[in-house]
């Protein structure tokens, strides 16, 4: 698979793989067995870019991740997150809680995740939420502190607004913004992503198959009550009946170029830069190899207008979340 640069010299497959399901987010979580196997899959099919969290489980999508890869560590780029004040013990799903990113509080965290990664150093380090209570040049600062020390490699955000990403980028270069943005997320094309290019930060865009609705397979009403998207306006009544018939348009250009809807969702979201990267999600291996080689697949200016005409954002109805 080919390779992209995120931010200050980041180099990270052109698509990576999220580990948020495999904590329990979507479902049970994975046994170690099944986890391995499944990280394994997608190292074969040329991803190298993994992303989790601390609160994916929490904990346990780290664990996993950790284990899983500890045999091919250098040989892939690890991402994980900080920022909540979360129990010491683990359970299934993905707790609410409150924000935590005091310095010292980043430190504990990182100690931790890097015993959990079974690793020395964790190539990319997120805030996962800005937190009010703590200013961001105090944030930046102590993951500036910890590249310095050689814990971590780089520095990132996700969800942050323009103008924090600024203060924070002067106080420790951003490598990678992560944030939502599909066929049907684009806001950040407005402003954010404008202000990515101009300081030179990459963006990792997570649910880039719109949590799975995108590829078609996943009907309106259909999502059980264990899973969280079940409580999502997009999924649910009319409005997921009206943007299952987006993705039916969808599917209907993606069958006339030979491959899946879910294919054509992501090849378009690699075709919008060289300075982003997917981190698609799953917890099949056949899902990991179909997203993998999506990488592969080349769209013409045509194919781009023909996907934006077929699936015009401003007729998505309802909001990200409850």
């Amino acid at each position: 698979m080919d390779e992209r640069i995120l931010g200050n010299g980041l180099k990270v497959s052109k698509l990576g793989l999220g580990c948020m399901s495999i904590g329990g987010a979507y479902g049970p979580q994975l046994s170690q067995d099944d986890a391995n196997a499944l990280l394994r899959a997608a190292f074969d099919a040329g991803i190298t870019f993994f992303d989790t969290a601390e609160i994916y489980g929490p904990f346990i999508s780290e664990e996993l991740v950790g284990e899983a890869l500890a045999p091919i560590r250098k040989q892939v780029v690890i991402a994980t997150k900080f920022g909540f004040e979360l129990d010491d013990e683990p359970s299934p799903g993905i707790p609410r809680q409150a924000f935590d990113s005091r310095p010292a509080h980043i430190r504990e965290v990182c100690e931790a995740q890097l015993k959990r990664l079974q690793t020395d150093t964790i190539d990319l380090l997120y805030q996962h939420r800005v937190d009010p209570a703590v200013p961001i040049e105090d944030v930046a600062g102590t993951v500036g502190d910890l590249i310095r020390e050689g814990k971590v490699k780089h520095f990132g955000m996700s969800e942050a607004p323009v103008d924090l990403i600024r203060r924070a980028h002067a106080i420790t270069p951003v490598t990678a913004l992560q944030n939502e943005y599909s066929l049907w997320t684009r806001d950040v094309e407005q402003e954010l992503l404008p202000t990515l290019r101009e300081l030179g930060i990459g963006l990792v865009p997570f649910s880039p198959l719109g949590r799975g609705f995108l590829t078609g397979e996943i009907k309106p009403d259909s999502i059980g009550d264990e899973d969280w998207r079940a409580n999502m306006p997009r999924f649910q009544g009319e409005a997921g009946e009206a943007n299952f018939r987006l993705v039916q348009a969808l599917a209907a250009l993606a069958n006339e170029k030979g491959v899946t809807s879910g294919q054509l969702a992501l090849a378009w979201v690699m075709a919008q830069g060289d300075d982003i990267v997917p981190i698609p999600g799953t917890r099949r291996i056949d899902r990991v190899e179909e997203n993998a080689a999506a990488a592969r697949i080349e769209l013409s200016k045509d194919d781009l207008a023909a996907i934006e005409a077929a699936f015009p954002s401003r007729e998505v109805v309802g909001g990200r979340y409850a």
